[in-house]
């Protein structure tokens, strides 16, 4: 009886197809160069020409032409017929190789002295003329504060040099991430929140008070008849039954209410998004010199969801956030406070029992116990807390 041979495993799979995929790439490579020059465009339909891909499998192709692009032997172009690409030599593939892995990073003077060999006066007076000619920019470098780097003048700083939008002259800009975390609290508790400012409605505040139905007492003409509202009576003399009918409807004021936020129905999808937030953050133009995107946005509302301040909201197949705790947040905003202290309408902080006793933020609260050096019967926070000084 024949055996069933057994099946390939998935990394000898991987390894097969890998191998043949740089085959492929080698013989189009060479068919590349002997069909033209550099310059000469190649379309798909030319590549499928050269009958190295099997099968003319358009699949394949892209794999391979995509991993000849990402090793920068190929430059795709767009040409009026479409899409069309171009070899590029070996050499001038490792300079662009070294090209992308230097942009957007700095050269320090040590370094490329070293490298070219050169004297240091002869590297200052050349830096210093390309300094001059605007061909190059100092800038300071968060990894390294202490040494002076160069960086093309057409070219921005990468963030992991420059620190990106926290730091400010390569410092840790503290006050300006806790500025924008108090603006975008302010946004989100103002679209996640309704405002009531606790007045009645002119339907309630005339409303009356309705007195009980009952029935009229007497003979047999007046039994089961219901007794209007002024007939009703507390007792069973008709005294009483009299006054109670002459007495007017008693009107029963509403409640007093003050103006509170309260949080916004089940269902509701207009909760702001982080782009929404970025877009609010960029129009009134709070950051004048500093431009951030939405993931920068996002750091910030993690910070916030981390704290307990506000809190995801999944509608609709869209995530907002809104404020926690509504009820007890306060009516005034948070950023930009200049009187009544930094903490004046910020979030409500999260207390219980245990917190606003004094042994919650007993500063010597190891070393309390009976008999010790301080204990609950000689506790001076305990005699303010209660009032007895």
């Amino acid at each position: 009886m024949a055996t069933t041979p057994a099946a390939p495993s998935p990394a000898a799979t991987t390894s097969s197809t890998d191998s043949k995929l740089e085959v492929w790439k080698e013989t189009l490579y060479d068919a590349f160069q002997k069909a033209g020059d550099e310059n000469h465009l190649f379309s798909q339909y030319d590549i499928l020409d050269f009958e190295v891909i099997p099968n003319r499998d358009t699949v394949t192709l892209l794999k391979v032409l995509q991993s000849l692009t990402n090793d920068r032997l190929l430059i795709a172009v767009s040409s009026q017929t479409g899409l069309a690409w171009r070899w590029r030599s070996v050499e001038d593939a490792e300079n662009a190789w070294s090209t992308a892995r230097s942009t957007k990073q700095a050269a320090r003077p040590k370094k490329t002295q070293h490298r070219l060999n050169m004297h240091d006066s002869v590297l200052k007076t050349a830096l210093k003329q390309l300094q001059g000619k605007g061909l190059i920019a100092p800038f300071k470098n968060v990894e390294h504060p202490n040494k002076r780097m160069f960086i093309k003048a057409s070219m921005r700083p990468s963030e992991r040099a420059t620190g990106g939008p926290w730091f400010t002259d390569s410092a840790f800009d503290e006050a300006f991430i806790e500025d924008l975390q108090r603006v975008i609290f302010d946004q989100i508790k103002r679209k996640s929140t309704y405002h009531s400012t606790g007045a009645s409605s002119s339907s309630s505040a005339t409303r009356t008070a309705v007195p009980k139905k009952g029935v009229l007492k007497g003979g047999l003409e007046n039994k089961g008849k219901k007794r209007s509202a002024g007939e009703i009576s507390g007792g069973d003399s008709d005294k009483t039954a009299a006054a109670s009918s002459s007495s007017p409807a008693v009107q029963q004021p509403p409640p007093k209410r003050e103006p509170a936020l309260l949080p916004l129905p089940a269902g509701f999808k207009e909760y702001p998004t982080v782009r929404e937030i970025a877009r609010f953050i960029s129009q009134t133009g709070i950051t004048t010199d500093t431009i951030l995107g939405e993931e920068d946005v996002q750091k910030l509302i993690d910070v916030l969801v981390f704290d307990g301040l506000v809190e995801p909201v999944r509608v609709a197949g869209r995530t907002g956030y809104r404020v926690c705790r509504a009820p007890r947040q306060s009516l005034q905003g948070w950023a930009g406070r200049q009187e009544g202290g930094a903490d004046e309408g910020g979030p409500e902080p999260h207390v219980n029992g245990f917190t606003e006793a004094p042994c919650g933020r007993c500063p010597v609260f190891e070393l309390c116990e009976e008999g010790g050096p301080v204990s609950a019967s000689n506790c001076v926070y305990f005699q303010r807390w209660l009032g007895l000084e």
